[in-house]
């Protein structure tokens, strides 16, 4: 073991299987202090960034049907189905505002009758109104969707995004990169290798990028690794999220596999993601599926970030987790936890703007 921790603070990248023997085998107290050391090399200031955003979802109508989400609908359930209005945009923008938030996080189900043309005209709309608001919008699984409903490559979908005011592009849809997982639990989503390429074009074109995972459900050890390694060695991405699955009355539930938190075994996660991923500055705590006070032990293995007070959020609550923070919450939390608060952007830049 201390081989191994050795090298990963020299920042060596690992093959799988010695990656896979230190997650496996490495006492869970050394991993965090190793993983906790490498963070203070990595980010010397004790600070815990956070940010303000709003996640909104544009529609709950979705063709991929994941077995993990509670959230969707099908286009023919009109007691269940609908589209944000330009008019609850604009409430929900003021609101976000008048908390200090400047970003919105645009998500939502792959509506198969909404094209590349209805995002591109929305987020023209939102700009000309909001200005100085920032788009962290849709998602690799997105991108793939309005690809193949234009007969297009990425490359020109994320161009059309960008131009119309698209400024990054969030992590979600990667649950396990790996291609029989994504058969069991979402098979109509984006391939392993459609998640990676959208983001490679992504990344390659300028647009900034995060990368996620959901664990938890049917993966094995050896494919968390797998995913982690497919995410060091695409790189360039701003930070990594991973958090638990969460099943409460899903279909994914239903078949055996309840998911829920186990903080030894996240603790673990994050430390492991820390000590694989050298060239990924930002790891961020998911206390909104795991809860604050396993959040905030993730701070002292590996993760540097507290995420967003997330003022709107319906997928992970769908699925049972009901987690809430608000700002004045999250910088007693960090500060409690033996950190100093930064405010910052989704680039990860400090902002000196302040919680209204």
């Amino acid at each position: 073991m201390q081989n191994l921790y050795n090298r990963v603070l020299r920042g060596e990248f690992l093959s799988i299987e010695d990656a896979l023997r230190l997650y496996i085998s490495a006492p869970l107290a050394e991993l965090m202090a190793v993983a906790h050391r490498m963070r203070m090399q990595i980010h010397p200031q004790k600070i815990v960034t956070w940010q303000i955003d709003r996640n909104v979802n544009t529609t709950n109508v979705c063709v991929s049907g994941c077995k993990f989400c509670n959230f969707h609908c099908r286009l023919a359930e009109t007691d269940k189905s609908y589209v944000t209005t330009m008019e609850q945009y604009r409430t929900k923008i003021e609101e976000m505002y008048a908390l200090g938030g400047e970003q919105l996080l645009i998500q939502g189900g792959m509506h198969p009758h909404l094209g590349v043309e209805y995002y591109e005209d929305l987020f023209r709309a939102l700009k000309k109104e909001y200005p100085w608001l920032k788009l962290n919008a849709l998602g690799a699984p997105e991108v793939h969707h309005l690809a193949r409903m234009a007969k297009c490559d990425y490359a020109e979908i994320l161009a059309r995004l960008r131009r119309a005011g698209l400024d990054s592009l969030p992590g979600a849809g990667a649950e396990i990169l790996d291609n029989e997982v994504r058969r069991r639990i979402s098979p109509g989503k984006c391939s392993a290798d459609e998640w990676v390429e959208v983001m490679r074009t992504a990344q390659s074109m300028g647009i900034p990028t995060t990368a996620t995972m959901m664990y938890g459900h049917v993966e094995t050890p050896r494919q968390r690794i797998e995913h982690l390694l497919i995410i060091r060695d695409l790189g360039n991405f701003t930070a990594f999220i991973p958090w638990a699955y969460q099943g409460r009355g899903t279909r994914l539930e239903k078949e055996g596999c309840a998911g829920g938190n186990n903080a030894a075994e996240y603790l673990r996660l994050i430390a492991i993601s820390r000590l694989l991923l050298p060239n990924i500055r930002n790891i961020q705590a998911s206390w909104l599926t795991m809860g604050v006070q396993s959040a905030l032990m993730a701070l002292h293995c590996g993760a540097n970030d507290m995420g967003s007070i997330m003022i709107e959020e319906n997928v992970v609550s769908a699925a049972g987790s009901f987690n809430t923070l608000d700002s004045e919450r999250m910088e007693q939390a960090i500060r409690a936890a033996g950190f100093t608060p930064a405010l910052r952007d989704q680039q990860y830049n400090l902002s000196e703007r302040l919680p209204r």
